[in-house]
């Protein structure tokens, strides 16, 4: 008897199996082996970052030159994906200031060895649309780490020509783990009462459409000065109006804007420290980094789906996107201030109606594009509009019955174009409809400034650190800085009758600004959003004026379980 062990036994049935097949007459099992035709490979849709690009643009119209030092509007917050996706970006409506350089036809404003010098000849010859710009706003971002559902707010300032993007009081617009180095910080915190977060401010519950309204005002906080380089005296400073907030939040420091010149003096005296916003003040979405899945048929038809994007739509088959834009003169806050600083009494600081004007908004068709291809079928669906309230947002051709306008999801190459189609449409061979887009990592890199060090630590914090959980799941740890010696500052070589200057100004505002006051006039419409309650933080027993929170690290903390100890 011969023993077998368990490889040689498999090898045996097989062996076996085949020649019992090969002798198998014909007529008992179809075709043979060898006339059986070769099974069909199994399609594997390629995953792509070119799924959707386009932009949901608005901007205001006729501007007066007087009514440019600053600009806000209302937008709406809500889920625009069921869930989590990585390498996700999408912009809702956010701002798009630059400053005024129309006197200027010919001299580059971006010095060679910057990206757009370099690589954008499109953008020349003077590239004043990418040499400074405020942006940011709510949105989703890819280098967003963590992820709870609903949108995020952001600012973001461009202050160098796009070789330094600067979005909170540390950290550029989530490209790093570490902050910024020291003498490129770029925003000063000035509210004692809401945390700034590297990854953004997150909102409380799951907002559905619910408002909030975000400004920027130049205001003259410090004044201009000669040195390190020529500095202008605009602080342009975000305002917020959400529901558990309302007031100033931050500003960008004027040297962030001037610092380009020093080493390029055309600059000088063209940035946003020194000069009025553009005409062109725009409230888009700009549909920046879409995942799609692509996959082509035996015919060589490209098919694919990207995620489902979901708007909300009222009983009118309306989105709104953008309401209540307003521009702002001198009048309107920057006077007041200036009058304040020299003595003068506490402005409330509602923005003065004098000072501020609505004007029309003025939008026009999107071009979406899939893989530089031409999309038929979204426009189809819903088209920009301007409403009868001079608000904007999108009018969909058909009211939902679940409150949500959806964009297509699947498009098949027809010719030169990429058309919408329905998941019915889409063969099931192609292995597309039940492809699920992947999640963002469970482990996300912390952001972190520790071990606090240079302008972190230098003069350093009065107290803490302190620790809070927020609603998307992340830990963040921030300690109290006195205004003046948080980190931004230690770049500046002021003289302490300056500094003493500027930290006594905010401990006005402290005292007189309060964050259920009135500052942007509220909207006409519609309620407001709340953002995490868990932002909210009160100051320490004796540092309740003039001392502001500084996040120094955001991250993921996996609670560890202690192994039970086994009884004896």
């Amino acid at each position: 008897m011969i023993e077998l062990n368990n490889t040689a036994a498999r090898t045996l049935i097989v062996a076996c199996a085949t020649l019992l097949n090969s002798l198998a007459p014909a007529y008992e099992g179809g075709p043979t082996p060898e006339t059986a035709p070769p099974k069909a490979p199994e399609v594997v849709p390629q995953l792509t970052s070119r799924g959707l690009h386009g932009y949901i643009a608005s901007h205001a119209e006729g501007t007066p030159a007087e009514f440019r030092y600053g600009a806000g509007f209302y937008a709406p917050v809500w889920s625009l994906v069921a869930r989590p996706i990585a390498g996700f970006q999408i912009g809702l409506p956010s701002t798009w200031i630059m400053p005024d350089n129309s006197d200027n036809r010919t001299e580059p404003l971006c010095p060679v060895g910057t990206m757009p010098r370099d690589s954008w000849p499109e953008r020349g010859p003077t590239f004043d649309t990418v040499f400074q710009t405020l942006e940011g706003g709510l949105g989703y971002w890819a280098g967003n780490r963590f992820h709870y559902g609903p949108p995020k707010f952001s600012m973001n300032g461009t202050t160098d020509c796009y070789k330094h993007e600067v979005a909170s009081p540390g950290w550029s617009f989530f490209y790093s783990s570490r902050p910024l180095p020291d003498e490129h910080l770029g925003v000063a915190q000035i509210s004692n009462r809401l945390l700034i977060p590297p990854d953004g401010l997150p909102f409380s519950g799951t907002p559905n459409g619910e408002l909030l309204g975000y400004a920027y005002l130049a205001l003259p906080l410090t004044d201009a000065r000669a040195d390190p380089q020529p500095t202008g005296e605009l602080s342009w400073t975000l305002f917020l109006n959400a529901a558990n907030f309302k007031g100033p939040l931050a500003y960008y420091i004027p040297e962030c804007w001037s610092r380009i010149s020093r080493d390029y003096p055309i600059d000088t005296g063209r940035g946003l420290d020194a000069r009025a916003a553009s005409a062109r003040v725009d409230g888009s979405m700009e549909i920046n980094t879409v995942p799609e899945f692509v996959t082509q048929d035996a015919d060589g038809a490209t098919w694919s789906k990207i995620p489902e994007l979901r708007f909300p739509v009222d009983a009118s088959g309306r989105t709104v996107l953008v309401r209540d834009v307003a521009l702002y003169s001198k009048s309107a806050l920057y006077d007041a201030v200036l009058a304040w600083r020299r003595g003068g009494n506490a402005p409330a600081g509602a923005f003065n109606a004098t000072g501020t004007i609505y004007p029309k908004v003025a939008t026009g068709a999107v071009g979406y594009k899939q893989d530089e291809r031409d999309i038929v079928g979204i426009n189809e669906v819903a088209t920009t509009a301007i409403f009868e309230d001079n608000s904007f947002g999108l009018q969909w051709s058909k009211r939902p019955s679940d409150g949500f306008g959806k964009f297509p999801q699947y498009f098949r190459d027809t010719g030169s174009t990429r058309t919408a189609v329905t998941a019915a449409q889409v063969p099931a061979a192609l292995g597309l409809r039940q492809r699920e887009f992947p999640k963002p990592t469970a482990q996300p890199e912390p952001y972190s400034a520790e071990p606090l060090a240079g302008a972190w630590a230098i003069p350093g914090p009065s107290a803490g650190p302190f620790t809070v959980k927020l609603v998307d799941g992340s830990t963040v740890t921030y300690y109290w800085y006195k205004f003046i010696e948080q980190p931004v500052f230690g770049q500046l070589k002021w003289s302490a009758d300056e500094r003493a200057a500027l930290q006594a100004t905010i401990e006005r505002m402290h005292r007189a600004w309060r964050i259920d006051g009135t500052y942007m006039a509220p909207p006409r419409a519609g309620a407001l959003v709340r953002f995490d309650a868990n932002l909210l933080v009160m100051p320490p027993k004796g540092m309740e004026i003039g001392f502001v929170p500084i996040v120094t690290k955001q991250e993921l903390v996996v609670k560890q379980w202690a192994r039970p100890t086994a009884k004896p």
